[in-house]
């Protein structure tokens, strides 16, 4: 049933890259909701299959699952609230997969060991470098990007400490990285699209890697 999840999810997101570039609204609001519908209930089943000994990580996780979710039902609007409510969503949810990764590693470990603050250097950069090129374009919404930009370095920053640290098993520990990394890769596509340069060519990567993002987030409680 999970790897039959994890298909629906993929052909769905395909769908949905179709749907954008014809202009299919229906086919763009079915495929976005089976898609988003498949990483959740893979959470769920995932959850319910864990040990007695991750309910805390498994069951936040699960509440990041679910905002990203709600984030992808209020981004099928269009208006500036729409997108607005979206983003409060997915900050939720990335909020939640930091306080996931702080159930295994506290906060104050992230940056402790060999090698620890030259890992957590790249995405610090990456964010930095991110929001400079945003910069310009972002007017009254700098503050709240801003925000959303340190929120997802984070996030990305307390998956490294996880995987560095072995806080979980070798395989989930990496799920967790990479789809913390492809998380913060689709919210670049995002940016772009809303801030830069809006255009079918951000959804034709963009989409890929946040739902298959999300999938190996959800992944990462298998076996637990």
């Amino acid at each position: 049933m999970n790897h039959l999840l994890v298909a629906l999810c993929a052909a769905a997101t395909l769908a949905l890259v179709i749907a954008e570039y014809a202009g299919n609204d229906r086919l763009r609001t079915a495929s976005k909701l089976v898609a988003s519908g498949s990483f959740v209930t893979l959470g769920v089943l995932l959850l319910r299959g864990a040990s007695e000994g991750a309910p805390g990580y498994a069951r936040v996780i699960l509440v990041g699952l679910v905002f990203g979710a709600i984030g992808d039902l209020l981004l099928l609007g269009r208006s500036q609230r729409a997108f607005l409510g979206g983003l409060v969503a997915f900050l939720i949810g990335h909020i939640a997969y930091v306080v996931a990764a702080a159930v295994l590693v506290p906060p104050n470990a992230w940056l402790v060991g060999d090698g620890a603050i030259a890992f957590a250097a790249i995405p610090i950069i990456a964010g930095a470098i991110a929001l400079a090129w945003l910069w310009p374009h972002l007017g009254t919404m700098r503050v709240p990007v801003i925000a959303y930009v340190l929120t997802i370095v984070t996030m990305v920053v307390a998956a490294l400490a996880v995987w560095r640290t072995h806080a979980l098993p070798k395989p989930q520990r990496t799920w967790l990285l990479f789809g913390a990394v492809l998380f913060f890769i689709s919210d670049i596509a995002v940016a772009r699209d809303k801030f830069v340069a809006k255009g079918f060519a951000n959804r034709v990567w963009g989409l890929p890697a946040y739902f298959a993002g999300q999938l190996m987030i959800a992944w990462s409680l298998a076996g637990l």
